[in-house]
């Protein structure tokens, strides 16, 4: 499920980046007494009460200034403000309501975003009387808090933020997330589904989208950091429609400027968790590295179906199969998120193989919402429990595993009911996983599996 977006906003010195840090509980953004000190580490995702959420932290916003520090941080804190599901506007408790507030405020309401209005270092309880004061900004009602001493609001403030998200990004517990609905692959066959393609930064994903598209619908430059936007793009394919989502390139955060780019990261991130496929593009020519494992590591943790695109294939000297297979066994190894996935060999520049990663997709598609029955699922799980038994605790108390069954697609997800759902190791988890995979397939979808205590069975 796609996570919501929340923006700090406000002028500068007013304790933005030291809330910033109390929700995520660490030290993240850089926190000084000096105005415009926040230039990086824009944003994170955190959570509170179940709900996920991406966390952005801006620049402070100078307003009477035409400086072209003080406007490009504008431009950015608006970028914020359109990307926002609800904005936070913290202002300064001590100071009261000044001029840049009401600029800001002005802002804010052009934007018809949900906004909650912070009144931050009111540390002591005899400062509360200074907080009505900012009913003056039209914002409607102001709530204290005291972002550097982690009291006075500063959790009242984060349950009225997830009340704005109208249930949107939830967490939903394996265990809890029975879907009774049964869909069959024919019925499958003809849906319209998303496909987002990301990767690092010039690997050729928007190369990739114009082949597919037949035209071009997107900037494509050497130059890293072409594409800002996730852009949509309608298909057929094979009479199905579809949608490619281009999305700007995934570089470490340490290597993100602060403005257009840091939100062309969120907006990427948030197209993995919109998307119903997930394209990741890796560049042939070049290993693997560790900014690939952590997009993989990201799509696997949105639970999304994924094919794994090994493009510039032109400049491979040796296409043998046996080069392939190496860089599969790669895959296996580098990337073990998503190792499951299906490898496809492309030249976006000599349009070699890039039809086949749509059809890599339909069948990720078709797998990660493949339904097996309850009966077949106790098949596979009571002959691999036979076949290598739970490990013993260390108090010497073994798991048992009284049936499973799948209550979940997209991704496919497995309940198993047990004396005790403490006894169920991770890497036990993996090897039911794989028994799983050998007998249904799954190729290209993550797996869930949880246990639960045979008592709580409805």
């Amino acid at each position: 499920m796609a996570k919501n977006v929340v923006a700090i906003v406000g002028r500068p010195n007013v304790g933005k980046s030291t809330f910033f840090n109390r929700c995520i509980g660490r030290r993240h953004a850089i926190v000084d007494d000096r105005p415009g000190v926040t230039r990086d580490r824009l944003y994170i995702e955190t959570d509170w009460s179940g709900h996920d959420f991406v966390l952005i932290d801006t620049g402070g916003i100078i307003t009477d200034t035409e400086e072209p520090m003080a406007a490009h941080v504008r431009d950015q804190v608006r970028l914020a403000i359109d990307e926002a599901d609800v904005i936070v506007f913290m202002v300064d408790g001590k100071e009261g309501p000044t001029g840049q507030d009401e600029d800001v405020a002005n802002m804010l309401r052009r934007s018809a975003k949900p906004v909650i209005l912070a009144v931050n270092k009111i540390d002591r309880p005899a400062e509360e009387t200074h907080v009505p004061e900012f009913f003056a900004l039209g914002l409607g009602q102001p709530y204290s808090l005291s972002a550097m001493r982690g009291t006075g609001g500063v959790g009242d403030l984060l349950d009225l933020v997830v009340e704005k998200f109208k249930g949107k990004g939830k967490k939903k517990k394996d265990e809890d997330a029975f879907d009774d609905e049964e869909t069959t692959e024919e019925d499958r066959s003809k849906e319209p589904f998303s496909i987002a393609i990301v990767g690092k930064p010039n690997v050729g994903k928007s190369s990739i989208l114009n082949v597919l598209c037949g035209k071009d619908r997107t900037i494509v430059s050497p130059e890293p950091g072409t594409t800002r936007d996730a852009i949509d793009t309608p298909i057929k394919f094979h009479g199905r429609d579809l949608t490619l989502i281009d999305t700007a390139g995934i570089r470490r955060k340490s290597k993100v400027d602060y403005g257009i780019e840091a939100f062309s990261v969120v907006r990427s991130i948030r197209a993995i968790d919109h998307a119903d496929v997930v394209v990741h593009v890796i560049d042939a020519a070049e290993p693997i590295t560790d900014q690939d494992q952590k997009i993989a590591g990201k799509i696997e943790e949105a639970g999304r179906a994924v094919v794994i695109v090994f493009n510039k294939w032109d400049l491979i000297e040796n296409k043998s199969s046996r080069t392939m297979n190496a860089m599969i066994s790669e895959v296996k190894t580098e990337m073990r998120h998503v190792g499951y996935a299906e490898v496809v060999f492309t030249s976006a520049l000599t349009k070699t193989r890039v039809s086949k990663i749509l059809e890599a997709c339909e069948r990720a598609y078709e797998q990660t919402h493949k339904r097996i029955s309850t009966n077949l699922v106790n098949q596979v799980i009571t002959e691999a429990v036979a076949l290598v038994p739970p490990p013993a605790s260390k108090r010497g108390k073994r798991l048992k595993v009284y049936y499973g069954t799948q209550v979940s697609a997209a991704p496919p997800t497995f309940i198993l009911f047990v004396n005790d759902e403490k006894l169920l190791p991770s890497n036990y988890k993996v090897y039911l996983e794989r028994k799983i995979r050998e007998s249904f397939g799954f190729a290209g979808t993550p797996i869930r599996i949880a246990a639960r205590p045979k008592k709580e069975s409805r």
